[in-house]
């Protein structure tokens, strides 16, 4: 007995699967760019939770975010990227770029010698969104939208 298979279609499947490869890229990329904005606004909150004049001595207490004084921190917490990490990654910064962003975050020493304790507001921001379901709900959302297509 002898017979032949024959398979038709396959360059239209290459062209559909290249399509969908490009598509998911695209979609991958703006769901971590709107993960990456979804954190900056988070920790942007984190850093509006108390307040007080600039020259009063009423920080806020150990472990909670640093009290908005001057804006500084706030303003300076930025986005950057996303950029390509490998087939399918694309990586996202977000953080602050004042010079005391880090220490206000771990603790540390601060100018003139004075050691502050831990005042987090990245992480909590971050555990806040993850725990929300938002930063799943955006990389969800934007690939079914890819494979639909």
């Amino acid at each position: 007995m002898s017979g032949a298979v024959q398979i038709t279609g396959l360059s239209q499947l290459n062209g559909a699967l290249l399509a969908l490869e490009r598509d998911l890229q695209v979609a991958t990329r703006t769901a971590t760019a709107k993960a990456a904005h979804l954190a900056e606004a988070a920790i942007k909150q984190m850093l509006t939770t108390s307040s007080h004049p600039k020259g009063t001595p009423t920080p806020s207490n150990p472990g909670a975010p640093p009290s908005l004084v001057t804006g500084t921190l706030r303003r300076s917490t930025k986005v950057t990227g996303p950029v390509p990490a490998g087939m399918g990654r694309w990586l996202a910064e977000v953080g602050p770029t004042a010079v005391y962003g880090r220490v206000q975050e771990l603790g540390g020493t601060a100018g003139r010698g004075a050691e502050l304790p831990p005042r987090p507001y990245v992480q909590p921001a971050f555990e806040r969104l993850v725990a929300s379901g938002a930063i799943r709900s955006t990389y969800y959302a934007a690939w079914a939208a890819a494979i639909s297509h």
